[in-house]
Order: structure tokens, then sequence, then C-alpha cells
């Protein structure tokens, strides 16, 4: 499901998987840029001033968690995930083309139930008042709500590819 349009971006399903997308860019570029920020800083202050920030390795993991999501949905829109393609390229058009929409449909749905169950452990943590046992006492809900948001921006993109895939195979290309 690598389609891609002539100037080698991903192709697109509409403007509004486009807006996600560039969304989902920009907001994993500021925590990357945090991310790398606050771990320099902490490196630098550890080896000048033997400091720690108490609150640095906290949140390196919760952006750590960001990135992986986010950048996994990204990844799946750019059609640079894993597939074995030795075996893909071997099957007749067609057959691919039902591979890549049973696949699709079976991956949206395995997604839906990852954004419920997991945001039902972060609602679970909300409701009842859990904090992360750190320096920060983050409630636990906040970055569990992570999860869900990232399933859900990964189930928006499997969206996007069936209805591509789908475009293609009743149009016989």
């Amino acid at each position: 499901m690598s389609a891609h349009v002539e100037n080698g971006g991903p192709a697109s399903a509409g403007p509004a998987f486009d807006l996600v997308a560039r969304v989902v860019k920009f907001a994993t570029g500021l925590v990357l840029v945090a991310l790398v920020v606050l771990v320099c800083g902490e490196a630098f202050l550890r080896g000048v001033a033997n400091y720690s920030l108490g609150f640095a390795e906290e949140l390196t993991g919760y952006f750590v968690v960001m990135l992986t999501f986010f950048g996994a949905a990204l990844a799946l829109r750019a059609g640079a995930l894993f597939r074995v393609n030795f075996l893909f390229d071997a099957m007749p058009a067609n057959t691919r083309k039902t591979v890549q929409i049973v696949f699709a449909a079976a991956a949206l749905t395995i997604c839906i139930i990852f954004v419920l169950k997991t945001a039902g452990v972060a609602m679970s943590s909300f409701e009842r008042g859990k904090f992360a046992p750190t320096v920060l006492r983050t409630p636990l809900w906040i970055p569990q709500m992570l999860m869900p948001a990232g399933f859900a921006v990964i189930a928006v993109f499997l969206v996007e590819q069936l209805l591509l895939s789908l475009r293609i195979w009743k149009g016989g290309a």
C-alpha cells in the first residue's frame, strides 16, 4: 500500500487526510525538538554542574511514546512500514489488490479495538485519580491518552489506505 504521487510523497485520499498528516508532522516535530533539548540539557547539566533535572526522565519517556505512535502513523501513510515484499510482489495484481484491502480492513478493526481498550485504561486512571510516583506527579491519564490518540491517528491513515486501495481495486489500476 505504498501508493505515491509523482512528487514522491504519499498518495492522498483527500484534503482532510492531508490536514491530519500536517498536524501530526508538526506535533511530532515539536516533540522531537523538545526531546533533543531536554536530553542535551540533562546531559550538559549532569556533566558540567553535577545536577539533574528531576523530571527529565519522565518527560522523555512520554515523548518517546508519543513519537512512536505518531511516527508509526506517518510511516504507514508514507508506505514505509514493514512488509514482506518478496511475497507481496510475487502475487498476481488482482490478488495483491485484494490483500491490500483485507489488510487495511483487518488492521483498522484491530486499531479501533486498541483505541477503545487504551482509552478505557486512561479513563480508569482518571476516575481513580491515579498519579505517577515521580517528581512531577503526573496524572496517569495524561500520558496514557497518548496511546488511544496514537492508535486513532493510525486508524485515520488506515481509513485513507483502505479508500486508496478500494479506488485502485475498482479502477482496475
